[in-house]
């Protein structure tokens, strides 16, 4: 048989009801889903008929190596018809899709990207700060100080600093240390910034400033975090939807 196609289809920051109706409508039609880890049970029930292979990658555990994704994917869609790959999120954001993309054309296997809600937009949904606004903010950067095995240190400290809205992904471990580096680069220490845990979901959502942030380390997070930073979260705390960190549980 001719080799099936496969969709890098994003599922959102959590909440299923988020998903896209193409993206639902894929996953009820999927043959086998190969998933993040971190993707909702509900979304998942989606895919009555597939067979599901949790393929997800979470730091400091243990996580499927990205050369078994490849080789699943291919092998996959050699014997079935619709292969849904399945990421947290975008997948062209911080997802590793354009490795993915590569395998499976060097395959001959053809592919198709549907796009998701990614967890900045769904945090600054949550919070009601609008990540651009008229003469205040008027870019955005989204990065992460992650780098990969074999990578050189991510130069994310250049972009923090001349961006009016920074939204950091997979920065939660390392956040006092990034407050401080933007501090001593420059950085108003009185810049507000916001941390959400599972955007749209069962949220904790803590807030302050740069200097709130670098005085001491936060913990007890579990689920995927993104820091915020910048003036259009400093509202938030004013207006109580964020705790303020220093009567947070994650101290």
């Amino acid at each position: 048989m001719s080799p099936g196609k496969v969709y890098l289809v994003g599922a959102g920051p959590g909440a299923p009801d988020l998903l896209t109706l193409r993206a639902a409508r894929l996953l009820e039609s999927a043959d086998v889903v190969l998933h993040d880890a971190l993707v909702h049970r509900d979304t998942l029930a989606l895919a009555r008929k597939a067979r599901r292979v949790d393929v997800g990658k979470r730091c400091g555990k243990v996580s499927t190596e990205q050369r078994f994704i490849h080789r699943a994917l291919v092998e996959a869609a050699r014997s079935h018809r619709v292969v849904v790959r399945l990421k947290g999120g975008d997948p062209m954001l911080f997802g590793r899709a354009q490795e993915e993309i590569a395998a499976l054309r060097a395959a001959g296997i053809e592919c198709e990207v549907v796009p998701g809600v990614t967890a900045a937009l769904a945090a600054a949904a949550t919070l009601q700060a609008s990540l651009t606004r008229r003469a205040v903010s008027r870019n955005v950067a989204f990065l992460t100080p992650r780098a990969g095995k074999g990578e050189a240190n991510a130069d994310w400290l250049p972009t923090a600093l001349c961006a009016d809205c920074v939204v950091m992904y997979m920065a939660a471990g390392a956040s006092q240390t990034i407050a401080a580096e933007l501090i001593a680069a420059g950085k108003p220490a009185a810049t507000p910034i916001a941390l959400v845990e599972s955007a749209s979901l069962e949220e904790r959502r803590i807030g302050g400033t740069l200097a709130d942030l670098a005085r001491a380390p936060l913990a007890g997070f579990d689920g995927p975090v993104v820091l915020a930073i910048g003036t259009p979260f400093g509202e938030a705390l004013v207006d109580g939807t964020l705790t303020p960190i220093y009567l947070s549980e994650a101290l």
